[in-house]
């Protein structure tokens, strides 16, 4: 084969990939995203980096954490108190359980990277209100039960709205601040409110397993 031909074979070849990409039959991607997740209007949603008001790496880490908040709230989206009461199995968590837990969770990291607390070592008033959705377990399916949607939705926006108000009182330099002694070894800032994120994705997609299979 020609040397011309076999580039011509590889430029087609990138195209018919992009083409599959971005579309398939014809189909636009976004229009197969919006069918499977379908996200808030929001025109900058979409557009991870950098966000007015935060410095450089905090507003990109900021734009990561709100496209997946807004993920888990299309899954959450409607759902009645007995869905969010419903269980698979007397060992496993609830929905709602599950929102008080991402609640929960960010609260604990609030406290340990901008008040700089050791981990557990808040006041009692605080652990009363917020380990029960941290721990889980049986003593938060036993307690865990009887709210509304509305109800996990003002706790989730209490605490993130906490996040964002800090976050724009720091900079980069706070966010690649490294905790020597954290349990997974060294770790920065920047890697615990990434796992603040991450640890959404993965409660999701248990959100939506549990989800598809409530009994009507």
């Amino acid at each position: 084969m020609k040397k011309t031909d076999q580039s011509n074979g590889r430029r087609n070849f990138l195209l018919q990939s992009a083409a599959l990409t971005s579309g398939i039959a014809g189909i636009p991607f976004t229009s197969l995203l919006a069918k499977s997740e379908p996200m808030i209007n929001d025109s900058e949603l979409n557009i991870i980096g950098p966000k007015p008001g935060f410095t450089r790496q905090i507003g990109t880490l900021y734009s990561m954490m709100k496209w997946m908040r807004e993920v888990v709230l299309n899954s959450i989206n409607g759902l009645t108190i007995d869905e969010l009461d419903y269980q698979i199995d007397e060992q496993s968590n609830s929905i709602g359980a599950m929102l008080y837990h991402l609640a929960a969770t960010e609260r604990y990291y609030q406290l340990n990277t901008f008040e700089n607390l050791k981990w557990g070592s808040w006041d009692q008033s605080i652990k009363e209100k917020w380990d029960i959705g941290m721990n889980l377990g049986d003593t938060g399916r036993e307690k865990i039960k009887g709210n509304d949607l509305q109800f996990y939705l003002d706790m989730l926006n209490e605490t993130r709205q906490t996040t964002i108000d800090e976050f724009r009182k720091r900079d980069d330099g706070w966010l690649f601040t490294r905790d020597q002694d954290w349990p997974w070894g060294p770790t920065n800032n920047y890697c615990k409110w990434f796992h603040v994120c991450e640890h959404e994705s993965n409660h999701n997609g248990q959100i939506k397993w549990i989800r598809k299979r409530i009994k009507s």
